[in-house]
């Protein structure tokens, strides 16, 4: 009996084991849009299981799963679909679009948003759009892509800062960058680097942009006010990437490619172009009729009476007039630097948890000899539902960069593009024996190659963003949230110069070293309640922030080497110097947010802040900020319904929001403790200070429209803004009974005004067809309101010392104010400028030539952006430009290079352009007579160098193709697609005389550093 019921129970077990595979079966099928397109990324889980996949590029998936259980669709935007399975084997599956879904990316930092919910000005920016850009630094990429926006390079070097303006400048003195927030948290994001005069070090180059989910720019006070004090530049969010349930997945990036200069059209004398000019400007000088006196000089012995009279060393008398000469402008390029980076990422989950992990690598060489940029990132997101009211994040991103800098935010002989614009072409680099030349003839430049190859320079920057949070969902819709985050920076720089050639060769070489440690703490708790009368819809949100910032510096500086090879300070002999610094500063904010909406029909929002910052007196800490915004969705009201648009949304918002970037003890009287009096240290009063001094304030108002036709096909925005900033901080002069020359005070007024625009159009949108055309166009009028006051009550030009630019009521800030160039005299060849600064009378004497303002400022009053994107199928094909407007550039270094005396004839080199000089009576040119022994001033500030800033750059083109999925799938695959982009491809400038890159730094001066770059690029993505 006993051997029955094993024998059955066995049976039985495999009765059951038999229609448990029955029931597992694979289900394939394809998720498509209500316009037929494949939905790429889809989630797709068994429902109450962790089994789950994602739809590859052509939106097919393929799960193995029980046939009695459902599938679940899930996707960003549109409506989470569940399907049963039961019979079927192929499941196709089309989501709908869903508004409130869509209405989540909206990220606002402190909040996320619904599009209908919202009232400010904002826009996103998918990680998509901006992670096959080979940009070292992520707020690149946004160049082009947001209406106000405007991005502009301190320098094509790796990894350097840029200057990001929103909707124009709010500050005269003050920074005017925006507020960076990642993940929710304010962030530091100073330049890095060890010393000011070499290459700037970019905080947001640690950031991996494969690693980004999302960038969103908020631009008026209804989206900043939230953040206070710091809001009035703006702010960008940065939101990186979590992970999504279902079974891990792995990708895998690859970019490889070369860069050159992206535009460079200024070009020097050969020694072939320059000895002519040489000898025509000797006896322009020293012969018959010569502007210093008959000395005999003819075209035939002026090179020998040269050598003769010590004007040249007696070695040009060997020199070949014919040869070119080393040519030191080209071979300092490091022609097609090599550029590449390679990201590996996994992620997954289940019901309960998921995470995104990370791993990535960068090394982009400049295109300059010797400099180059590394990366190496990692990143850990983590989500976990620890019960079912109690969720715990967790994110974190680690990140080394090391950079070789150059001397070029200064003029020293180290600079190579010194070199490059101003060496004397008739100097070889190497001996007859093949080594560096160190004994150069003409000149005082040294080699740069021998510098270069012998000095050490190195930015090393370690940085570590940790940050944890815990929400509690206490009863339905109310969540008590915490929040604490560390932003650790580590920045170790050291230089070296040697002691043979260079900046120190009088100095028997120096070495220098610091390190800066920045600890940056914040913590927010907070209570969130949602709820809802019948149609009336509440967000309520009171939060508290804390703050603390902690910088501690420590350097060491020593000279006098002994003998090659020693680069440390401890070998160093003489002058040593130590330095040692320690700040902090605290910000204590309380924060209301109001979001209340009638049956998402019409919305109101309110945001209060009180914030107190340690930075101004103890009377003074604390401002009160905020905003109040309105919208109307047209598209939700009854009569709406039916017609063309299913967007429609009028917003506007009024607010007031604070600078405090002013110096950590500026309001103090402060003492220095460096003097050294009779053997014993000492003290002497450094900083006057100013307890009464408090924030700059911004009230701004923003009025706009949003909409969208035809199921979105065409949408976009309008907008005009309005932005005043009162008690702006100044310098005003002091008595000098005082002992100080001026006291920072907060006066004066300035307006930013403009409007904004965004279109996007889908020309065509079919199953297998897709084109689609974009565009943004913003413009921006700045103007100074009122300024400080001296005694006698004339207004105080804060560039009264500047021979380039004036700040006056009036006018817009940093307006160029110079001299105004009237062209050659036919007669005499002389430069000449306008008596007046206007028309009429000419004279050839500089300092008889009043200064005028110049009819614009370094910042362009129009900007925008295009863009089209085609797809077919797999294959896809984009191209992005930029253009910008308005504004005037001003090629500073062309009071040497364009000198027409021994500076640029005898000394150093010049530019092609001098070859256009004038001759003889009735030539009609731009470029003076050459005359050695003279100094006509053509070189001086005058608008001869001011140029129209306008340009148009093609930012990036792109070819790619992403395979079918089976193809993919006989690869081994998930998906894989090829893309090959080029960077900066093309650029048109207005202005014929603007031969140098017309990106430049916000204050308008072109500059000898790395320009920027043309980059080609091959990338691959991998997904398994």
């Amino acid at each position: 009996m006993k051997k029955r019921l094993q024998g059955l129970l066995t049976l039985l077990l495999v009765l059951v084991v038999q229609i448990a595979f029955a029931q597992d079966r694979t289900v394939t099928g394809t998720v498509i849009d209500s316009d037929g397109l494949p939905i790429p990324g889809v989630n797709v889980i068994v429902k109450g299981t962790s089994n789950g996949t994602q739809t590859d590029f052509d939106g097919n998936y393929s799960i193995t799963m029980n046939q009695s259980r459902a599938l679940v669709f899930s996707y960003v935007g549109f409506k989470t679909q569940e399907v049963q399975v039961g019979d079927s084997s192929v499941i196709n599956v089309t989501l709908k679009v869903d508004a409130a879904a869509l209405d989540e990316v909206v990220v606002l930092g402190y909040s996320t948003k619904g599009v209908d919910e919202v009232t400010g000005s904002s826009v996103s920016v998918g990680g998509e759009e901006l992670a096959d850009i080979p940009v070292p630094s992520v707020e690149q990429a946004l160049q082009g892509k947001v209406a106000g926006v405007q991005i502009s390079m301190s320098s094509g070097t790796p990894g350097s800062t840029q200057d990001v303006r929103i909707r124009g400048i709010s500050s005269l003195t003050l920074s005017n960058e925006p507020l960076y927030v990642i993940d929710g948290v304010p962030v530091v994001n100073n330049n890095n680097a060890g010393s000011d005069n070499i290459s700037s070090l970019n905080p947001l180059s640690t950031i991996n942009s494969q690693d980004i989910e999302s960038i969103t720019v908020l631009k008026d006070a209804s989206a900043t006010a939230a953040y206070g004090a710091r809001g009035s530049n703006g702010v960008i969010v940065i939101t990186t990437k979590n992970g999504a349930s279902g079974e891990t997945k792995f990708s895998f990036n690859t970019n490889v490619g070369f860069s050159n200069d992206a535009y460079n059209k200024r070009s020097f004398l050969t020694a072939s172009q320059r000895y002519p000019l040489v000898v025509e400007s000797l006896v322009n000088s020293y012969g018959a009729n010569g502007d210093n006196g008959d000395f005999g000089f003819t075209q035939d012995n002026a090179i020998q009476l040269a050598a003769d009279f010590g004007l040249a060393p007696s070695a040009i008398l060997d020199f070949d007039p014919a040869t070119d000469g080393y040519n030191w402008d080209q071979n300092i390029k490091n022609e097609d630097a090599l550029t590449q980076s390679y990201t590996f990422t996994a992620s997954g989950g289940d019901e309960q948890s998921s995470f995104y992990a990370s791993l990535g690598y960068n090394n982009t060489e400049a295109t300059v000899y010797s400099l180059d940029f590394e990366r190496v990132t990692g990143s850990f997101n983590f989500d976990r539902k620890l019960r079912d009211n109690v969720d715990f994040s967790f994110s974190t991103n680690v990140s080394n960069v090391k950079q070789n800098p150059i001397l070029e935010q200064g003029s020293f002989f180290s600079n190579p593009f010194i070199t490059r614009t101003l060496m004397n072409p008739f100097n070889e680099r190497f001996n007859d024996d093949g080594t560096e030349n160190t004994d150069l003839t003409y000149g005082f430049l040294p080699n740069i190659f021998y510098v270069l190859d012998n000095n050490f320079t190195r930015n090393m920057l370690t940085r570590a963003i940790g940050n944890a949070k815990l929400d509690w969902e206490l009863i339905d819709g109310l969540t008590f949230s915490n929040r604490i985050s560390l932003d650790y920076q580590l920045t170790e720089y050291k230089s070296f110069v040697n002691r043979i050639e260079g900046d120190a060769d009088d100095l028997n070489g120096w070495s220098e070293a610091s390190d800066e440690k920045n600890y940056n703490w914040v913590y927010q708790g907070s209570l969130n309640y949602a709820f809802n009368f019948g149609d009336h819809n509440f967000d309520l949100t009171g939060l508290f922030e804390y703050q603390n910032n902690q910088n501690s510096y420590l350097y060491g500086y020593g000279e006098n080497f002994p003998t090659d090879g020693l680069i440390n300070i401890n070998s160093a002999s003489a002058n040593f110097d130590a330095d040692s610094q320690f700040s902090d500063w605290i910000n204590v904010s309380y924060l209301g947010l109001l979001n209340y909406n009638y049956d998402g029909r019409y919305v109101f929002d309110a945001t209060y802040r009180r914030e107190g910052s340690s930075r101004f007196a103890p009377g003074n800490r604390f401002g009160d900020f905020g905003s109040v915004g309105v919208a109307w969705n047209l598209h939700r009201e009854d009569f709406m319904s039916g017609g063309l648009f299913n967007t429609l949304r009028l917003r506007g918002s009024y607010g007031i929001t604070g600078n405090n970037s002013v110096g950590l003890n500026a309001y103090q009287a402060l003492l220095s403790y460096s003097a050294d009096y009779n053997n014993m240290g000492a003290a002497f009063p450094s900083q006057f200070g100013n307890p009464d001094l408090t924030w700059e304030k911004g009230e701004s108002l923003d009025v706009g429209i949003d909409y969208g036709l035809w199921d979105n096909r065409v949408s976009g925005s309008l907008a005009y803004y309005r932005r005043v900033t009162n008690d702006l901080l100044q310098p005003v002069p002091l008595s000098l009974t005082t002992g100080f020359d001026n006291q920072d005070r907060n006066v004066g007024e300035m307006e930013n005004k403009g409007f904004e625009a965004q279109l996007s159009v889908d020309i065509f949108r079919t199953q297998d067809f897709l084109w689609s055309v974009n565009a943004n166009y913003s413009t921006v009028e700045n103007e100074v309101l009122d300024l400080a006051r001296g005694a006698d009550g004339e207004e105080l030009d804060l560039r009264a010392g500047s021979s380039y630019r004036t700040v006056q009521v009036g006018l817009p800030a940093d307006t160029w104010f110079m001299r105004t160039w009237a062209g050659v005299d036919t007669e005499t060849g002389l430069p000449t400028w306008y008596l007046n600064g206007v028309d009429g009378e000419v004279t050839s004497n500089y300092n008889e030539a009043e200064r005028v303002e110049q009819g614009a400022n370094p910042l362009p009053t129009y900007s925008g952006g295009l863009g089209t994107r085609i797809q077919y199928k797999g294959f896809f094909a984009e191209a992005n430009a930029y253009f910008a407007g308005g504004h005037k550039i001003y090629e500073q270094y062309a009071q040497f290079y364009l000198r027409t005396n021994s500076f640029t004839l005898g000394t150093f080199n010049g530019a092609t352009e001098l070859q256009d000089r004038w001759q003889q009576p009735g030539d009609v040119t731009d470029v003076p007579k050459l005359s050695y022994g003279q100094n006509n001033n053509f070189h001086a500030t005058s608008s001869r160098h001011l140029y129209d800033g306008d340009y148009v750059r093609l930012k990036n083109v792109a070819i790619g193709y992403n395979l079918p999925s089976t193809w993919a799938e006989d690869l081994g695959v998930d998906g894989l697609s090829l893309t090959l982009r080029g960077t900066n491809v093309a650029t048109w400038v207005k202005d014929d005389g603007l031969l140098l890159d017309p990106e430049v730094r916000a204050d308008g001066f072109t500059r000898l550093t790395t320009p920027p770059v043309e980059t080609y690029s091959f990338s691959v993505n991998v997904n398994f």
